[in-house]
């Protein structure tokens, strides 16, 4: 194994998952100083669909899946490819590259360790992990949204949901480990959304505008 390569892919990892996509978005297009000093105070793609509207948050959460996409696929690809690992730990690699890239999701080292919750970049992890039960979730969390307005409960249900199907014959992955991930991930969901939740039993969360309603 090439040592040097696999350090170089791994910061790539957390850097790429760095990149403030709602931060930037919200000053380059709506001359929004700080996206994080609206809303619920995150720069995710929750927020930006609440305080920017469904456009932006459609834009941000397309921006911020690829980044755990890219890293989570392409990276351990470049590395398979460039001899510095052997093919039977790909996955290890792409788990550890997604993993580093939601870790700088929500923590990125360009926006002051403050980030978003992490939600579009697991979904884009897994996708490139496991695309098909991801794309199962993808519908659930379009169902969800569409009849609640929720992108929290959207978000959060999708992942839970994730965790569950790996337990049924047709979803359940060739590595049982994985699913362990997938529950790990879904509670790492629900941790981030904790305010979520207490403004959603306290009715007081706010709902996403979809086809002009309010």
């Amino acid at each position: 194994m090439n040592y040097l390569y696999i350090a170089l892919a791994l910061v790539a990892a957390y850097l790429l998952g760095s990149i403030p996509t709602a931060l930037w978005v919200g000053r380059r297009f709506f001359g929004l100083a700080d996206i994080r000093e609206h809303g619920s105070g995150n720069a995710g793609a929750t927020n930006t669909f609440r305080v920017l509207g469904p456009k932006a948050g459609s834009v941000v959460l397309l921006i911020d899946a690829l980044k755990g996409f890219v890293a989570a696929y392409f990276l351990p690809n470049i590395l398979l490819a460039q001899g510095a690992i052997p093919a039977e730990h790909v996955l290890y690699y792409r788990l550890a590259c997604g993993v580093l890239a939601i870790v700088g999701h929500i923590y990125p080292v360009f926006a002051e360790f403050r980030g978003g919750k992490g939600v579009a970049t697991v979904l884009g992890m897994m996708l490139g992990v496991a695309p098909t039960t991801v794309g199962v979730c993808l519908l659930i969390f379009i169902v969800m949204l569409l009849l609640f307005r929720y992108v929290s409960l959207a978000s959060m249900t999708a992942g839970v949901a994730f965790a569950l199907l790996q337990l049924l014959p047709q979803f359940r992955p060739a590595q049982p480990f994985m699913v362990y991930v997938g529950f790990v991930l879904a509670a790492l969901l629900v941790y981030t959304h904790r305010a979520n939740i207490g403004r959603l039993r306290a009715g007081t969360e706010s709902r996403v505008p979809l086809f002009g309603r309010k």
